[in-house]
């Protein structure tokens, strides 16, 4: 088995930098996590957009904070979901003064669209499409594409212009040895929506299935992919 970013990067994935291919390039049969804690520099969301990100707050996607030298905190399990899936946690925490705000996913590569979905949430509701490709830098770039809605038998695409494409760069800093993230949120009506960046140091540790924490993991798991 291979990971599900080699599986959509392919022959690509050996362009990465060696830690990035540390980083996602685990499986669940690997027995291990990736944890990272570090600082973002920045966090920054449109004031337009306050609102949406607050309802987003409940599920644990995004949020309407600002901030810099935030710390962060990235855990990284790699576990077989309920349907058998390749499953792969992002849950991001980020302490601000007084509250902590969690930004949670778990991906998936799915054969049916021959790319790795996104379930952005802790209740899977919003499944996106990725774009993943290596980058100049070693690093990885992924960008979001088509959104799509599941709630009981209810389920639909999201238009356009009602959503925002995400832009994610991740690489490897060989002068300071730490990893740097950059996240960017566009409508493509009104412009940026939410970002943050900054840097972060991980360790790769022991972990079996059983030793996935509940807390990282959905509250419910969606079959529609």
């Amino acid at each position: 088995m291979t990971s599900i970013y080699e599986q959509a990067l392919g022959s690509q994935f050996h362009k990465l930098h060696p830690k990035i291919q540390e980083r996602f390039g685990f499986d669940s049969r690997d027995n291990v996590a990736s944890i990272g804690e570090g600082i973002m520099e920045e966090i920054w969301y449109a004031p337009w957009a306050a609102l949406p990100l607050y309802i987003g707050t409940m599920r644990h996607i995004m949020f309407p904070n600002r901030g810099k030298g935030i710390p962060f905190r990235i855990e990284n399990y790699a576990y077989r979901d309920d349907w058998g899936r390749e499953t792969v946690t992002w849950c991001r925490s980020f302490d601000f003064p007084g509250i902590q705000r969690r930004f949670d996913a778990t991906m998936i590569y799915s054969a049916q669209r021959s790319r790795v979905v996104d379930y952005l949430g802790n209740k899977q509701h919003l499944a996106v499409d990725l774009r993943i490709a290596a980058a100049e830098h070693g690093g990885i770039r992924i960008r979001s594409g088509e959104q799509r809605f599941y709630e009981g038998r209810l389920q639909f695409r999201f238009p356009r212009w009602l959503t925002g494409t995400a832009d994610v760069c991740e690489w490897y800093d060989d002068e300071y040895q730490v990893y740097r993230i950059s996240v960017e949120v566009v409508n493509p009506i009104w412009g940026p929506v939410f970002r943050y960046k900054g840097s972060f140091q991980a360790r790769t540790v022991p972990a079996g299935e059983r030793d996935v924490p509940p807390h990282v993991k959905p509250l419910r798991v969606e079959a529609r992919e």
